[in-house]
């Protein structure tokens, strides 16, 4: 039992840190421009390092549920994270709501979801369409939220979108596991995610966070 243990896990950390490695090549190769400006470049070096504290928890602390808790600014979150997929090539917007407040989160953990989210929405909404990530409120809730303008879901596999190994389509060749590390995330911190999708127009996801109650 212990091997297979190990290897769910080695397969986890795999999946993982490819996002975060994949923003560290791209933002070194954008540090190579020799017009890059001070502000730019201070931008990009503040994203690094953002990316690199992702690998480090990832590498060290695989238990998704474990949580830092500390005071978040979800504009930030999002933003990087969109302007970590554009520096990969991704067409990619952020839409951000006023006045969203901080959230108590474990910021490296919601970085992980959303970056899952966002891969996976570029993977079917093709190069010639957006994905739009977004940051509103609802209520006592955060919502995060993932657009692409793929083929859908059908409703028949959306039960089983977030179960581990989960693939959907000819075009889905990752792990499977991506979605199922954005749902552990935000149960972890006493939300909820969910899917809404109209097949040939594309998918939403939404992360759910609660402004008041926190896990103990």
């Amino acid at each position: 039992m212990k091997v297979d243990v190990d290897h769910e896990r080695l397969e986890l950390l795999v999946h993982e840190v490819r996002s975060p490695v994949a923003a560290i090549v791209a933002i070194a190769e954008a540090l190579e421009d020799d017009d890059l400006g001070a502000d730019s470049a201070r931008e990009l070096t503040r994203l690094a390092l953002a990316a690199c504290q992702s690998v480090d928890r990832i590498v060290g602390d695989g238990a998704l549920g474990s949580l830092r808790l500390g005071m978040v600014d979800i504009a930030t979150i999002v933003r990087d994270t969109v302007r970590a997929a554009d520096l990969e090539g991704g067409r990619v917007r952020a839409v951000v709501a006023e006045a969203i407040p901080p959230l108590l989160a474990d910021e490296v953990r919601l970085r992980q979801a959303l970056d899952n989210l966002v891969q996976n929405a570029l993977v079917h909404s093709g190069s010639d369409r957006d994905v739009i990530v977004s940051a509103t409120l609802r209520g006592d809730d955060v919502l995060l939220a993932v657009s692409d303008a793929g083929s859908g879901i059908p409703e028949a596999e959306r039960a089983r979108i977030f179960e581990p190994g989960t693939r959907l389509g000819e075009r889905d060749a990752g792990s499977g596991l991506g979605l199922s590390v954005v749902s552990d995330v935000a149960h972890a911190h006493g939300g909820t995610v969910d899917v809404a999708s109209t097949p040939g127009s594309g998918a939403t996801f939404t992360i759910a966070l609660p402004l008041g109650d926190r896990p103990a």
